[in-house]
């Protein structure tokens, strides 16, 4: 299967002063996987196969709730299609 994109926005609920903490911890679960990977304001953007980042998706709920959200809303967007797309067609041209 070729790659694809998908965004992740993770939004725990818990304390203020907790957010950053559970968001961090997404984020190195995802830098553990040795995926490419861009960590944005808003959304952290990773491209592999589909399978692979949905399961990705998944641990990041369970990271969450596991670090004492009540709760989490996430936000995901996928860019896919047969041939395969990668985050550097996207941007290279911005960098």
């Amino acid at each position: 299967m070729a790659n694809v994109n998908l965004s992740l926005q993770v939004l725990p609920v818990v304390p203020d002063c907790e957010i950053y903490y559970v968001v961090d911890q997404v984020i190195e679960m995802i830098k553990a996987t040795g995926l490419k990977y861009v960590v944005g304001p808003f959304e952290t953007s990773i491209e592999g196969e589909l399978d692979e980042l949905l399961e990705i998706v998944k641990k990041a709920q369970t990271i969450c709730t596991e670090l004492g959200a009540e709760r989490v809303v996430s936000i995901v967007k996928i860019d896919y299609k047969e041939e395969g797309v990668t985050i550097d067609e996207k941007v290279s041209k911005y960098k």
